[in-house]
C-alpha cells in the first residue's frame, strides 16, 4: 500500500476517490487517509490526466506484470495545492502549488543508492497494483516528492510533468542535443511530448511517424519538421524506411519507439543509421519480432525506457520558460463525478481526437 490512502473511509464522502472495482467499471466511493507522517504532506488534488496505462487497467484489470486483483483508486498524472504538511517539512507550505511524482522508491536498494531508483523493485507507484492512485480528492504523500511549481505554470500543466517526464527521459537516455536528427515513431501522448521534449533538447531535426492523420496534422502543429503516415501492415515497412529516411534527409541518429509492437521497433531499427540509438518507449506488446542482427551489424543501440528518474526540475523549468508548451495536448476536461469520470475514460479510450483528457477537481 502506498501513501496516498487505505481502502474503504468512513462513509462520510469528506475524501472520494475513483475506484476501478471491475472490467470497465469505475465508482466514486469514500477513501480514507493515512496518518500524516513527519516528512509527508496532504495535497488537496486539483488536476489529474488520464493515462494509457489508466485505461488499460479499465479495459483489462491488468497492464503488463501488474494485475488488479481488489478494488483500486485510478490516476497518477496529478496537481495540487498543499493543505497540511508534516512536522520535518520545510521546503513546502499550506498553499504552495504542486506537481506530483507518482513513486515512492525504498531509497536502500542497489538502484536507490545507485542512482537509478525508478528501478528499485520495492517501488510504491500511484495507481499500480497493488498500490492506491491519485484521482480523489486528497492524498498524502512523501514531501520530497512534490514539486513547487512557479507562478506561471498552471496546475494542469502541473499534471503534464508526469507523461513530460517520460519523454525528457527518455532523451537522456539517448543522450539527445543539438547535432541530433531525432525520429519519433507513434504520435500519441507519449510520442508528442517525446517529440516536445527532443525540440528542447535541442534535436536538431524531427520526423514523426503515425498512421492516423490527425495526430500527424497535430504533431507537425506542435513543431514537427516533417510527418510520414504509415500503416499497420509489416508488408509496407522497407518502403515506409525509405519515406521516413528520404523525409529526414540526413542520417537517423537517435529513434524512440513510442508504441512499442514488432511494426514500429522493426521500422526504428531499419531506419536509425549505423551507430545510432533506438529507445523503446512504447509497451504496447510483451514480445516483439523484430531484424535485431542487421541492426547489431551496423551497431545500433537499443535502450530501454523505463518511467523515469530525477526529472520534475527540468520538466518545470521547460514550462516555466516556455521552452515547451504542453497545453495543446489537453483536448478534452472534466469534473470529478460518477458520470463525468466515466464519459472521461470513454473519450481517452477511443483515442484519435482524445489526446490528453484532464480531470478538474
Amino acid at each position: 500500500m502506498g501513501k496516498g490512502g487505505e481502502g474503504g473511509g468512513d462513509g462520510n464522502g469528506e475524501n472520494m476517490a475513483a475506484w476501478l472495482v471491475a472490467v470497465n467499471s469505475l465508482k466514486i466511493q469514500p477513501y480514507q487517509l493515512p496518518p500524516l507522517g513527519p516528512r509527508d504532506v496532504r495535497v488537496r488534488m486539483k488536476a489529474v490526466g488520464i493515462c494509457g496505462s489508466d485505461v488499460h487497467y479499465l479495459k483489462t484489470m491488468s497492464c503488463a506484470q501488474y494485475v488488479v486483483k481488489e478494488p483500486m483508486v485510478i490516476g497518477h498524472e496529478c496537481a495540487g495545492v498543499i493543505e497540511e504538511v508534516g512536522s520535518e517539512v520545510t521546503s513546502l507550505a499550506v498553499g504552495d502549488r504542486v506537481a506530483i511524482e507518482p513513486g515512492i522508491s525504498c531509497g536502500h536498494c542497489k538502484h536507490c543508492k545507485g542512482g537509478r531508483y525508478n528501478l528499485c523493485p520495492d517501488m510504491k507507484f500511484f495507481a499500480t497494483p497493488p498500490v492506491h492512485g491519485s484521482l480523489a480528492n486528497q492524498i498524502v504523500h512523501p514531501a520530497d516528492l512534490c514539486f513547487k511549481l512557479p507562478d506561471n505554470v498552471s496546475l494542469e500543466e502541473g499534471a503534464m510533468c508526469e507523461p513530460l517526464s517520460v519523454g525528457v527521459y527518455a532523451c537522456r537516455r539517448a543522450f539527445v542535443g543539438p547535432e541530433t536528427n531525432v525520429l519519433i515513431v507513434g504520435a500519441g501522448p507519449i510520442g508528442l511530448v517525446t517529440m516536445l521534449a527532443a525540440r528542447a533538447f535541442g534535436a536538431s531535426k524531427i520526423v514523426i511517424t503515425d498512421a492516423d492523420d490527425s495526430r500527424l496534422s497535430v504533431a507537425k502543429t506542435l513543431g514537427a519538421d516533417d510527418t510520414v503516415k504509415v500503416s499497420k501492415n509489416m508488408e509496407d515497412l522497407d518502403e515506409e524506411v525509405i519515406q521516413i529516411q528520404k523525409a529526414m534527409g540526413a542520417d537517423i541518429h537517435a529513434t524512440f519507439d513510442c508504441a512499442g509492437f514488432s511494426k514500429t521497433m522493426s521500422t526504428a531499427l531499419n531506419a536509425t543509421c549505423a551507430g545510432g540509438k533506438v529507445c523503446l518507449v512504447g509497451m504496447g506488446e510483451n514480445e516483439l519480432t523484430v531484424p535485431l542482427t542487421p541492426a547489431a551489424a551496423r551497431e545500433v543501440d537499443v535502450i530501454g525506457v523505463f518511467r523515469y528518474k530525477d526529472t520534475w526540475p527540468l520538466c518545470i523549468e521547460f514550462l516555466r520558460s516556455g521552452k515547451v508548451d504542453v497545453r495543446p495536448l489537453i483536448t478534452h476536461r472534466f469534473g470529478f463525478s460518477q458520470e463525468e469520470v466515466e464519459k472521461a475514460f470513454e473519450v481517452s479510450a477511443r483515442g484519435h481526437d482524445a489526446i490528453k483528457v484532464m480531470f478538474n477537481l
